[in-house]
């Protein structure tokens, strides 16, 4: 049983709160699991379940805290199960928790309290011990030296020469070079004062952290607690400071250790948001490749991955389910995307995915297309199974290769889209056409309209002139027809919501949101980069509505607006050939 304190902010012109007048908010407490439920790290399918979903979302290696005190170890048998395992395969490596334990439970008969006591034996003995895990083929390394943290080397006698024994009985006993760093959880100093190698951030105890205690009202007064705005960190990775000597970034979700030390001593990050996360973890990301030239080096530590008593973790839970873990995935996503070189020239090939619905409509474009001599196509069609053997047998007539795949009448042109486009980038493709055969049949000037984007985009004129455009203009990553890109705000009652969720899992607030325009209708031509973060917000077939003649509101309506997000988070923009937008379409919508 943990105590939970709450906490109020404080509003402008308050002087505070009566006792028990008021629901406590902003106080995530407490943190329930979900997927994993509350789980036994001595069940062997629990540790291969944490790797599962790990790999899934990006992460790329643990780093087990251990306990060791003068040989005596504790909660040990996670650890020991894992390096006796060959088949958990994600690598790893040990961070030494070397604080004493040290803490008075009331309510208990006595206090627990290990303490270290260094020695040059026990140096020896501590490494011996690791080594074990050390000759693992699993163990991380740098430059083929295992890399080992210890959390506070400054409690060590002296950590220069512990460094020193360690490193030669290592290379004594054929295991060669250690790669050694330090948490800088509670000193920032150059590493080599320690003999050690690099350091490593440890965000929740950074100096960086703004206290806004003052800005708080706990609703217990034996409550003492330091309270810190979770933003300023992500300020702070806007602009990282490059130190003299080898730094790891450090990132965490959340922090809040009110639950492990109670109503004393306690610290808490206030204001923090997976979408926030997101952009201190891309920051960190891309400061990391910048600053680090080799690839062995570019590590970023994730405080934690089931740090629950701190409640700091990627886990899913009932609050947030799996927003952290895409964050995660979504930040080093966007982090390849804006690195991919993506030069088209015009005489470069492009892939034309098109949703063949209705089969008169896909005759006309496959007649404009017929027309294209001079640019290589290829192309992706999407089609309801009771018509994959129709439109295949068209497809065969016509000029360019092509690749068709049989799809349920779900999701509009939008996911059939998603599910096509891991063939185009399979294939290499830089450049994409997005059409579909749409009537708007609900829209007297329908088939005026749709007329009018075919020819903006599938003409050869077009076509050449929008490539041009997009070889000139490396800054814009989807091209929509002139007169149909419009405000984000349009007909935005219904979507709102909606379109508001899945743009922050891309990483992108509402402020940012509300100043993008979209492609009414998506149809357009891109780079393949620019939806590659739509891509990977894990939508399955089951999120979309079944089809029922709805004219807006729908998710495919929303992810309509999200293909202009998704090039935002990649670095790029969304425009036409003369960047003229409306603010009402062309042809009005009614």
């Amino acid at each position: 049983c943990c105590y939970l304190p709450q906490l109020h902010p404080i509003p402008e012109n308050d002087i505070g709160w009566g006792n028990g007048d008021v629901q406590p908010v902003d106080h995530y407490q407490p943190h329930v699991f979900s997927v994993l439920a509350y789980y036994d790290l001595l069940d062997p399918g629990i540790q291969s379940r944490q790797i599962e979903l790990a790999k899934l979302y990006g992460i790329e290696g643990f780093c087990f805290y251990f306990y060791w005190f003068e040989g005596k170890q504790l909660l040990e048998t996670p650890i020991k199960k894992y390096l006796e395992d060959d088949n958990l395969d994600l690598p790893f490596c040990l961070c030494w928790a070397n604080e004493n334990w040290s803490r008075r439970w009331d309510g208990m008969d006595k206090d627990i309290l290990i303490a270290q006591q260094h020695s040059q034996e026990d140096d020896i003995a501590f490494i011996q011990h690791v080594s074990l895990f050390m000759r693992d083929s699993r163990y991380i390394r740098i430059d083929n030296k295992p890399l080992l943290l210890v959390y506070r080397p400054s409690l060590l006698l002296s950590a220069k020469k512990t460094a020193g024994r360690w490193r030669q009985w290592c290379r004594d006993q054929g295991i060669g070079e250690i790669y050694l760093a330090y948490t800088q959880s509670f000193e920032a100093v150059d590493p080599v004062i320690y003999g050690f190698d690099a350091a490593i951030e440890f965000p929740p105890n950074e100096p960086t952290h703004q206290n806004v205690t003052d800005k708080v009202q706990p609703l217990r007064d034996d409550f003492i607690c330091n309270v810190f705005d979770w933003n300023k960190f992500v300020d702070h990775s806007r602009n990282y400071k490059k130190p003299k000597y080898t730094l790891f970034r450090g990132v965490c979700p959340l922090w809040n250790s009110t639950t492990r030390r109670r109503y004393s001593k306690s610290s808490f990050l206030l204001n923090r948001s997976p979408l926030d996360y997101q952009e201190w973890l891309l920051n960190a990301i891309v400061e990391t490749v910048e600053s680090l030239s080799n690839p062995e080096q570019r590590l970023i530590f994730i405080n934690a991955w089931n740090g629950w008593a701190d409640g700091s973790y990627l886990e899913p839970d009932q609050r947030y389910g799996y927003a952290n873990l895409e964050a995660t995935r979504m930040a080093l996503v966007r982090k390849t995307v804006v690195d991919s070189q993506q030069v088209p020239d015009s005489t470069h090939s492009i892939a034309v995915v098109i949703h063949a619905f209705y089969e008169d409509v896909f005759d006309e474009i496959l007649n404009y297309l017929e027309n294209i001599n001079s640019i290589s196509l290829k192309l992706y069609v999407t089609t309801p199974i009771e018509l994959f053997e129709t439109t295949h047998r068209k497809l065969q007539k016509q000029q360019h290769s092509f690749f068709v795949l049989a799809v349920s009448n779900r999701g509009r042109d939008i996911l059939p889209f998603i599910k096509i486009m891991p063939e185009v980038l399979k294939d290499g493709y830089d450049l994409l056409i997005k059409v579909h055969t749409k009537k708007s049949i609900h829209r007297q000037d329908g088939e005026v309209w749709r007329n009018d984007i075919f020819e903006k985009l599938l003409s050869e004129s077009a076509l050449t002139a929008n490539i041009d455009h997009l070889v000139n203009n490396p800054e814009i990553g989807i091209l929509g027809p002139t007169d149909h890109i419009v405000p984000m705000s349009f007909y935005w009652g219904l979507n709102a919501v909606r379109v508001t969720k899945l743009a922050a899992r891309m990483g992108i607030d509402n402020y940012t949101l509300e100043k993008l325009n979209f492609v009414a209708g998506s149809m357009f031509i891109a780079r393949t980069k620019a939806v590659i973060p739509l891509m990977n917000i894990a939508l399955t077939e089951a999120d979309f509505e079944v089809e029922a003649g709805q004219v807006d509101g729908t998710l495919a309506h929303a992810l309509e607006r999200l293909f202009s997000v998704s090039a935002f988070t990649s670095r790029l923009k969304i425009s036409c050939p003369d960047n003229i937008i409306t603010e009402s379409y062309k042809y009005n919508k009614h």
